[in-house]
Protein backbone atom coordinates (compact mmCIF):
# COMPACT_ATOMS: atom_id res chain seq x y z
CA UNK A 1 0.00 0.00 0.00
CA UNK A 2 1.33 3.35 -0.75
CA UNK A 3 0.04 6.98 -0.83
CA UNK A 4 -0.12 7.92 -4.75
CA UNK A 5 -1.32 11.89 -3.72
CA UNK A 6 -4.17 13.82 -2.09
CA UNK A 7 -7.68 14.31 -3.00
CA UNK A 8 -6.94 17.81 -4.57
CA UNK A 9 -4.23 16.47 -7.43
CA UNK A 10 -6.70 13.34 -8.32
CA UNK A 11 -9.29 13.43 -10.84
CA UNK A 12 -11.85 12.00 -8.90
CA UNK A 13 -15.03 13.90 -7.76
CA UNK A 14 -16.40 14.45 -4.67
CA UNK A 15 -20.42 13.92 -6.29
CA UNK A 16 -20.39 10.46 -7.05
CA UNK A 17 -19.10 9.88 -3.59
CA UNK A 18 -22.41 8.51 -1.14
CA UNK A 19 -21.24 10.62 1.90
CA UNK A 20 -20.85 13.64 -0.26
CA UNK A 21 -24.33 13.29 -2.57
CA UNK A 22 -26.41 16.64 -2.61
CA UNK A 23 -23.63 18.18 -0.50
CA UNK A 24 -22.43 21.65 -1.89
CA UNK A 25 -18.56 19.75 -3.04
CA UNK A 26 -17.26 23.40 -3.89
CA UNK A 27 -16.73 24.04 -0.21
CA UNK A 28 -15.80 20.54 0.62
CA UNK A 29 -13.21 20.21 -1.60
CA UNK A 30 -10.99 22.77 -0.39
CA UNK A 31 -11.52 21.00 2.96
CA UNK A 32 -10.88 17.57 1.62
CA UNK A 33 -8.01 18.79 -0.61
CA UNK A 34 -5.32 18.12 1.39
CA UNK A 35 -6.95 14.06 2.24
CA UNK A 36 -4.36 11.55 1.27
CA UNK A 37 -5.61 9.04 -1.76
CA UNK A 38 -3.94 5.69 -1.06
CA UNK A 39 -3.22 2.71 -3.45
CA UNK A 40 -3.81 -0.99 -2.35
CA UNK A 41 -2.93 -3.58 -4.55
CA UNK A 42 -4.94 -6.49 -5.25
CA UNK A 43 -5.24 -9.23 -3.28
CA UNK A 44 -3.16 -7.03 -0.12
CA UNK A 45 -4.84 -6.28 3.37
CA UNK A 46 -5.20 -2.71 4.59
CA UNK A 47 -2.70 -2.46 7.42
CA UNK A 48 -3.54 0.83 8.10
CA UNK A 49 -6.10 0.23 10.24
CA UNK A 50 -5.11 1.18 14.16
CA UNK A 51 -6.72 4.39 13.78
CA UNK A 52 -10.33 5.62 13.55
CA UNK A 53 -10.32 6.56 9.95
CA UNK A 54 -12.69 6.81 7.36
CA UNK A 55 -11.97 5.25 4.14
CA UNK A 56 -13.72 5.73 1.22
CA UNK A 57 -13.30 3.39 -2.13
CA UNK A 58 -12.20 5.43 -5.07
CA UNK A 59 -11.91 2.90 -7.76
CA UNK A 60 -11.78 -1.03 -7.34
CA UNK A 61 -13.50 -2.98 -4.85
CA UNK A 62 -12.81 -4.27 -1.22
CA UNK A 63 -13.53 -7.26 0.96
CA UNK A 64 -14.57 -6.42 4.61
CA UNK A 65 -14.66 -9.25 6.60
CA UNK A 66 -16.38 -8.91 9.78
CA UNK A 67 -17.26 -5.39 9.67
CA UNK A 68 -20.55 -3.87 11.18
CA UNK A 69 -21.96 -3.11 8.11
CA UNK A 70 -23.05 -7.05 7.83
CA UNK A 71 -24.29 -6.56 11.17
CA UNK A 72 -22.02 -9.30 12.90
CA UNK A 73 -18.49 -9.88 14.29
CA UNK A 74 -17.90 -13.68 12.09
CA UNK A 75 -16.36 -14.03 9.03
CA UNK A 76 -19.04 -12.58 6.95
CA UNK A 77 -17.24 -10.80 3.68
CA UNK A 78 -18.87 -8.08 2.56
CA UNK A 79 -17.80 -5.99 -1.09
CA UNK A 80 -17.37 -2.30 -0.74
CA UNK A 81 -17.66 -0.82 -4.31
CA UNK A 82 -16.47 2.99 -5.85
CA UNK A 83 -18.10 5.48 -3.70
CA UNK A 84 -19.24 3.49 -0.73
CA UNK A 85 -17.00 3.81 2.46
CA UNK A 86 -15.88 1.72 5.22
CA UNK A 87 -15.09 2.60 8.79
CA UNK A 88 -18.05 5.28 9.69
CA UNK A 89 -18.45 3.08 12.86
CA UNK A 90 -14.87 3.28 13.77
CA UNK A 91 -15.14 6.91 13.63
CA UNK A 92 -18.49 7.37 15.48
CA UNK A 93 -17.21 5.35 18.31
CA UNK A 94 -13.67 6.47 18.67
CA UNK A 95 -12.36 2.80 18.44
CA UNK A 96 -10.01 1.20 16.41
CA UNK A 97 -10.99 -0.27 12.93
CA UNK A 98 -11.14 -3.77 13.78
CA UNK A 99 -12.35 -5.11 10.32
CA UNK A 100 -10.25 -7.05 7.94
CA UNK A 101 -9.91 -5.24 4.79
CA UNK A 102 -8.50 -6.74 1.48
CA UNK A 103 -8.40 -5.69 -2.33
CA UNK A 104 -10.27 -7.69 -4.11
CA UNK A 105 -8.94 -5.56 -7.06
CA UNK A 106 -6.39 -2.70 -7.08
CA UNK A 107 -8.54 -0.03 -5.30
CA UNK A 108 -7.47 3.32 -4.77
CA UNK A 109 -8.68 4.73 -0.93
CA UNK A 110 -9.78 8.44 -0.05
CA UNK A 111 -8.43 8.70 3.61
CA UNK A 112 -10.43 10.76 6.06
CA UNK A 113 -8.98 11.35 9.50
CA UNK A 114 -11.61 11.08 12.35
CA UNK A 115 -11.56 14.72 13.57
CA UNK A 116 -12.26 16.20 9.87
CA UNK A 117 -15.37 13.48 9.74
CA UNK A 118 -16.77 14.94 12.80
CA UNK A 119 -16.13 18.50 11.51
CA UNK A 120 -17.87 18.03 8.38
CA UNK A 121 -20.56 16.53 10.53
CA UNK A 122 -20.81 19.06 12.75
CA UNK A 123 -20.81 21.85 9.70
CA UNK A 124 -22.10 20.01 6.79
CA UNK A 125 -26.12 19.49 7.54
CA UNK A 126 -25.94 17.13 4.09
CA UNK A 127 -22.88 15.49 5.40
CA UNK A 128 -24.41 14.19 8.58
CA UNK A 129 -27.86 13.17 6.77
CA UNK A 130 -26.10 11.27 4.25
CA UNK A 131 -24.31 9.43 6.90
CA UNK A 132 -27.81 9.22 9.14
CA UNK A 133 -28.92 7.41 5.91
CA UNK A 134 -25.83 5.10 5.30
CA UNK A 135 -26.08 3.93 8.95
CA UNK A 136 -29.89 3.42 8.75
CA UNK A 137 -29.44 1.10 5.36
CA UNK A 138 -27.13 -0.70 7.45
CA UNK A 139 -28.74 -1.39 10.62
CA UNK A 140 -31.92 -2.44 8.55
CA UNK A 141 -29.68 -4.68 6.24
CA UNK A 142 -28.15 -5.65 9.98
CA UNK A 143 -31.76 -7.20 11.12
CA UNK A 144 -32.89 -8.40 8.04
CA UNK A 145 -29.60 -10.89 7.96
CA UNK A 146 -29.74 -11.58 11.30
CA UNK A 147 -33.62 -12.61 11.03
CA UNK A 148 -32.56 -15.16 8.17
CA UNK A 149 -30.04 -16.50 10.39
CA UNK A 150 -32.21 -17.09 13.02
CA UNK A 151 -34.83 -18.51 10.70
CA UNK A 152 -31.85 -21.00 9.32
CA UNK A 153 -31.03 -21.55 12.56
CA UNK A 154 -34.21 -22.54 13.55
CA UNK A 155 -34.43 -24.63 10.37
CA UNK A 156 -31.08 -26.75 11.43
CA UNK A 157 -32.51 -26.92 14.97
CA UNK A 158 -35.60 -28.43 14.29
CA UNK A 159 -33.41 -30.88 11.40
CA UNK A 160 -31.85 -31.75 14.81
CA UNK A 161 -34.77 -32.95 16.72
CA UNK A 162 -36.09 -34.88 13.95
CA UNK A 163 -35.38 -38.65 12.63
CA UNK A 164 -33.99 -38.47 9.30
CA UNK A 165 -35.87 -41.95 8.59
CA UNK A 166 -39.41 -41.55 10.16
CA UNK A 167 -39.58 -37.95 10.47
CA UNK A 168 -40.51 -38.57 14.03
CA UNK A 169 -39.02 -36.84 17.00
CA UNK A 170 -35.71 -38.46 18.07
CA UNK A 171 -33.88 -39.09 21.38
CA UNK A 172 -32.55 -35.76 21.08
CA UNK A 173 -36.19 -33.84 21.82
CA UNK A 174 -37.34 -36.09 24.34
CA UNK A 175 -34.33 -35.83 26.54
CA UNK A 176 -34.62 -32.03 26.17
CA UNK A 177 -38.82 -32.24 25.91
CA UNK A 178 -40.33 -34.89 28.35
CA UNK A 179 -38.95 -33.52 31.48
CA UNK A 180 -41.02 -30.40 31.27
CA UNK A 181 -44.53 -32.16 30.41
CA UNK A 182 -43.56 -34.59 33.57
CA UNK A 183 -42.92 -31.51 35.48
CA UNK A 184 -46.06 -29.66 33.99
CA UNK A 185 -48.19 -33.03 34.87
CA UNK A 186 -47.29 -32.91 38.14
CA UNK A 187 -47.94 -29.00 38.72
CA UNK A 188 -51.11 -29.07 37.03
CA UNK A 189 -52.40 -32.62 38.77
CA UNK A 190 -52.59 -34.22 35.34
CA UNK A 191 -52.50 -37.64 33.72
CA UNK A 192 -49.32 -38.26 31.44
CA UNK A 193 -49.39 -41.87 29.73
CA UNK A 194 -46.78 -43.15 27.57
CA UNK A 195 -46.77 -45.87 25.12
CA UNK A 196 -43.39 -47.74 24.39
CA UNK A 197 -43.53 -49.38 21.06
CA UNK A 198 -41.21 -52.85 19.38
CA UNK A 199 -41.61 -53.70 15.79
CA UNK A 200 -42.08 -57.69 16.06
CA UNK A 201 -38.85 -60.00 15.03
CA UNK A 202 -37.42 -56.92 13.57
CA UNK A 203 -34.09 -58.63 13.15
CA UNK A 204 -35.59 -61.59 11.49
CA UNK A 205 -37.65 -59.10 9.12
CA UNK A 206 -34.44 -57.09 8.04
CA UNK A 207 -32.78 -60.43 7.58
CA UNK A 208 -35.17 -61.97 5.10
CA UNK A 209 -36.40 -59.10 3.43
CA UNK A 210 -33.18 -56.63 3.54
CA UNK A 211 -32.36 -53.59 5.15
CA UNK A 212 -34.24 -51.16 2.78
CA UNK A 213 -37.84 -53.40 3.60
CA UNK A 214 -36.66 -52.77 7.29
CA UNK A 215 -36.24 -48.87 6.96
CA UNK A 216 -40.10 -49.11 5.00
CA UNK A 217 -41.31 -51.02 8.07
CA UNK A 218 -40.34 -48.18 10.01
CA UNK A 219 -41.92 -45.51 8.02
CA UNK A 220 -45.06 -47.69 7.79
CA UNK A 221 -45.04 -47.47 11.52
CA UNK A 222 -44.24 -44.05 12.34
CA UNK A 223 -46.89 -43.13 9.89
CA UNK A 224 -49.54 -45.34 11.56
CA UNK A 225 -48.76 -43.49 14.36
CA UNK A 226 -48.78 -40.03 13.56
CA UNK A 227 -52.06 -40.41 11.14
CA UNK A 228 -53.91 -41.75 14.27
CA UNK A 229 -52.55 -39.20 17.39
CA UNK A 230 -54.05 -36.12 18.71
CA UNK A 231 -52.40 -32.90 17.37
CA UNK A 232 -51.51 -32.86 21.44
CA UNK A 233 -49.43 -35.85 21.18
CA UNK A 234 -46.36 -36.70 20.52
CA UNK A 235 -44.52 -39.43 18.32
CA UNK A 236 -40.85 -40.35 18.82
CA UNK A 237 -38.13 -42.84 17.30
CA UNK A 238 -36.59 -44.00 20.84
CA UNK A 239 -34.38 -45.75 18.83
CA UNK A 240 -33.87 -48.64 16.58
CA UNK A 241 -37.03 -50.26 16.19
CA UNK A 242 -38.34 -49.06 18.97
CA UNK A 243 -40.82 -46.02 19.19
CA UNK A 244 -42.69 -44.08 21.58
CA UNK A 245 -46.09 -42.01 21.87
CA UNK A 246 -46.52 -39.44 24.58
CA UNK A 247 -49.75 -38.64 25.58
CA UNK A 248 -50.26 -35.24 27.48
CA UNK A 249 -53.71 -35.24 29.59
CA UNK A 250 -54.23 -39.27 28.88
CA UNK A 251 -54.96 -41.76 31.73
CA UNK A 252 -53.90 -45.27 31.52
CA UNK A 253 -56.62 -46.29 31.04
CA UNK A 254 -57.43 -44.15 27.70
CA UNK A 255 -53.92 -44.63 26.61
CA UNK A 256 -54.29 -48.31 27.10
CA UNK A 257 -57.66 -48.30 24.13
CA UNK A 258 -55.18 -46.31 22.49
CA UNK A 259 -52.15 -48.71 22.07
CA UNK A 260 -54.88 -51.25 21.54
CA UNK A 261 -55.83 -49.09 18.33
CA UNK A 262 -52.27 -48.41 17.08
CA UNK A 263 -51.50 -52.35 17.21
CA UNK A 264 -54.19 -52.99 15.30
CA UNK A 265 -54.02 -50.60 12.40
CA UNK A 266 -50.21 -51.92 12.11
CA UNK A 267 -51.35 -55.20 11.48
CA UNK A 268 -53.13 -54.29 8.44
CA UNK A 269 -50.83 -51.21 7.63
CA UNK A 270 -49.44 -51.88 3.74
CA UNK A 271 -45.78 -51.48 3.70
CA UNK A 272 -45.42 -51.67 -0.07
CA UNK A 273 -47.72 -50.40 -2.37
CA UNK A 274 -46.54 -52.47 -4.98
CA UNK A 275 -48.39 -55.72 -5.15
CA UNK A 276 -45.47 -57.53 -6.50
CA UNK A 277 -43.22 -57.69 -3.56
CA UNK A 278 -45.46 -58.99 -1.29
CA UNK A 279 -44.30 -59.10 2.71
CA UNK A 280 -45.71 -60.12 5.33
CA UNK A 281 -47.71 -58.60 8.67
CA UNK A 282 -45.69 -56.06 10.15
CA UNK A 283 -46.40 -56.49 13.98
CA UNK A 284 -45.56 -54.63 17.23
CA UNK A 285 -45.70 -54.96 20.80
CA UNK A 286 -47.27 -52.26 23.10
CA UNK A 287 -46.15 -51.25 26.73
CA UNK A 288 -48.29 -48.78 27.95
CA UNK A 289 -47.49 -46.20 31.47
CA UNK A 290 -49.01 -43.44 33.13
CA UNK A 291 -47.36 -41.08 35.53
CA UNK A 292 -47.23 -41.93 38.94
CA UNK A 293 -46.88 -39.54 41.94
CA UNK A 294 -43.39 -38.61 42.72
CA UNK A 295 -41.60 -40.28 39.51
CA UNK A 296 -39.42 -38.57 37.33
CA UNK A 297 -39.26 -38.99 33.34
CA UNK A 298 -36.26 -41.82 33.91
CA UNK A 299 -38.61 -43.64 36.25
CA UNK A 300 -41.95 -43.20 33.77
CA UNK A 301 -40.08 -44.45 30.78
CA UNK A 302 -38.85 -47.84 32.71
CA UNK A 303 -42.38 -48.07 34.19
CA UNK A 304 -43.49 -48.32 30.04
CA UNK A 305 -40.35 -50.20 29.11
CA UNK A 306 -41.43 -53.22 31.68
CA UNK A 307 -44.94 -53.06 30.63
CA UNK A 308 -43.31 -53.30 26.80
CA UNK A 309 -41.56 -56.55 28.09
CA UNK A 310 -44.80 -58.02 29.29
CA UNK A 311 -46.25 -57.67 26.01
CA UNK A 312 -43.85 -59.65 24.01
CA UNK A 313 -43.46 -62.19 26.41
CA UNK A 314 -47.40 -62.31 26.82
CA UNK A 315 -47.26 -63.48 22.60
CA UNK A 316 -46.22 -60.01 20.80
CA UNK A 317 -48.72 -58.09 18.82
CA UNK A 318 -50.29 -56.93 21.87
CA UNK A 319 -50.75 -54.05 24.03
CA UNK A 320 -49.86 -54.70 27.46
CA UNK A 321 -49.54 -52.33 31.27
Amino acid sequence: MEQIGTLGASPYRLSDLQLFSGVDTDILATRLASCAVLRLPAGERLEDTFQARLYIVLSGVLNVEGEIRAGTSDNTLTKVYPGESVGEQSVLDEQTNLSAITAVETADLLVIESDLVWDLIDHHNGVARNLLRLLSFRVRAANALLRRRQKLGEFYRQLSLNDGLTGLYNRAWLNDVLPGLVKTAHGNSAPLSLIMLDIDHFKRFNDTHGHQAGDAALRTTARVLSSALRPSDFAVRYGGEELMVILPDTPETAALMIAERLCKRLRTAVVFEDASMPLPQVTASFGVASLQAGQDEHALVAHADAALYRAKEGGRNRASL
